[in-house]
């Protein structure tokens, strides 16, 4: 059976080393963690990057990864999928930096919180 013209090209191995099980699969371990399994995360994931829903499920299934438009859609929307790739690039300050930010401002809500408490 020959290839048709609408079949995935294969390409060759660049050197490039990702987790386990590839690409794919990291982004389906970190959309599993953001949003769960079930049916409803695949629609939260569809409704925010207005990709396909059976695309989506392939991500979740690590079938497929996300095209870079989808994949620029997913980190806008998910702290996993964003750190994930921070990681892949091989930027750990970078995600040192973000988890001190997100724990900086949780303080500071934690602060207003116990001030309201304080005052009342």
């Amino acid at each position: 059976m020959s290839l048709t013209k609408k079949d995935r090209i294969i390409r060759s191995v660049s050197g490039i080393t990702f987790p386990p099980g590839g690409f794919a699969s990291a982004i389906a371990a970190a959309l599993h963690r953001e949003y769960g399994a079930t049916h409803a995360s695949v629609k939260t994931v569809v409704s925010l990057t207005g990709a396909n829903e059976r695309a989506v499920k392939n991500w979740f299934d690590a079938k497929n990864a996300p095209s870079a438009e989808f994949l620029v859609a997913l980190c806008r929307h998910s702290g996993e999928v964003f750190e994930m790739c921070l990681l892949m690039a091989g930027r750990v300050e970078h995600v040192k930096a973000k988890k001190i930010a997100d724990a900086t401002s949780k303080l500071r809500e934690i602060l207003v919180f116990l001030d309201g408490i304080q005052n009342t």
